[in-house]
């Protein structure tokens, strides 16, 4: 079985050639800055830190969804919630989030319980920092007391609030999220929503109305950052998936406003962050190349391999203590050609995770 090999090495060199940040940093110190952008320290004293601490770098188990639903099979790969997080850990991850709860029964003779799965986290020194799962009013108390066994601190879904383009069902989504965050946080808990690109696509709020008495055109708001504003910051909070902020910023780009006329805004996905960092709690932290003749624009790589610059966006949010970094990436499974693939990418998106440092005087 071969497994795939890192294309372009995230080097410590690599990583400073990266960012400016970095080197501004280093010049405001009084340090020179060579051409590596290395600095020449001399007598001067300056830390080097982890960009993400070790304590907050996760991994959503999508990832390996192939993995944690295979049956036991003779690869030699992992299978099952067990040996699965048993290998996370032994690669150094030290939280999960949940893309459910089900493996394959063929392993226990039926399904496994949230219990069982909690006792696997403890044995194993993970930690649960977060699920995909679905809310909604109905339902929310059940998953709420899910999450409380296996010991979250916060409680999400990964689809957008509403699917809609128009105001007055981000309106009516606003305050439904208000009161089961408020529920959440009654339980130690931070609810959250997890963005796709259409969630930074533009709102239908202005122009001439639809034969349904909807608006056509758009004042030049984008829906969650609408969202963001009807929302209250103490009961509702955001995952942002990086990837599909570049690709917000590749796809969206344009609205007709309310006088027919085509403006162009491009979403910058760090500034969406930094003016409200405190409401991130967590990330995708997924990758991708640059495929500008592709309908998102990137495809998807273990993180360092793609052109997302996670150096300059962990750097310039800032607040590293509170940010909890789940590496994704929707396409790792290999298949029965590969099985162990997604356990692979796991590992090489580890280390190049754990390279990311920042200097401090």
């Amino acid at each position: 079985m071969s497994e795939p090999q890192s294309k372009k090495a995230l080097t410590r060199r690599r990583l400073l050639q990266a960012s400016a940040g970095t080197a501004a940093a280093i010049g405001a110190a009084g340090l020179p800055v060579l051409q590596t952008s290395t600095p020449a320290l001399g007598d001067k004293k300056i830390t080097v830190e982890p960009l993400i601490p070790s304590q907050n770098r996760g991994i959503i188990l999508y990832s390996v969804r192939d993995r944690i639903t295979a049956a036991p099979d003779d690869s030699g790969v992992p299978y099952g919630f067990e040996r699965v997080l048993a290998r996370l850990a032994e690669i150094g991850y030290k939280e999960v989030e949940f893309a459910g709860y089900t493996q394959n029964t063929s392993i226990l003779g039926r399904q496994i319980t949230p219990t069982e799965i909690r006792k696997i986290l403890d044995d194993n020194g993970l930690v649960a920092n977060g699920t995909h799962t679905s809310i909604n009013a109905a339902t929310f108390q059940q998953q709420l007391d899910i999450a409380e066994e296996l010991g979250m601190a916060h409680i999400g879904t990964g689809s957008d609030p509403t699917n809609s383009s128009y105001q007055s069902d981000w309106d009516a989504a606003a305050d439904l999220w208000n009161e089961l965050g408020r529920q959440a946080k009654e339980r130690k808990m931070k609810l959250y929503t997890h963005n796709h690109d259409v969630a930074y696509s533009f709102l239908l709020d202005s122009g001439p109305l639809d034969a349904n008495g909807r608006p056509t055109r758009s004042s030049g708001v984008r829906r969650l950052e609408y969202f963001f504003a009807k929302t209250d910051p103490k009961y509702v909070f955001f995952e942002f998936d990086i990837y599909w902020g570049y690709v917000a910023r590749f796809k969206h780009q344009t609205y007709t406003n309310s006088r027919g006329q085509v403006r162009t805004d491009i979403f910058d996905p760090i500034i969406n962050v930094a003016n409200r960092t405190k409401r991130f709690p967590l990330f995708h932290a997924k990758d991708g190349d640059k495929a500008p003749e592709q309908t998102n624009g990137y495809v998807m790589t273990p993180l360092g391999e793609g052109d997302i610059n996670f150096q300059q966006f962990f750097e310039v949010i800032g607040e590293q203590d509170i940010h909890h970094a789940n590496w994704e990436q929707d396409t790792a499974p290999g298949g029965t050609a590969n099985p162990g693939q997604s356990l692979s990418f796991a590992d090489i998106s580890y280390k190049n995770m754990s390279d990311l440092t920042i200097y401090k005087r």
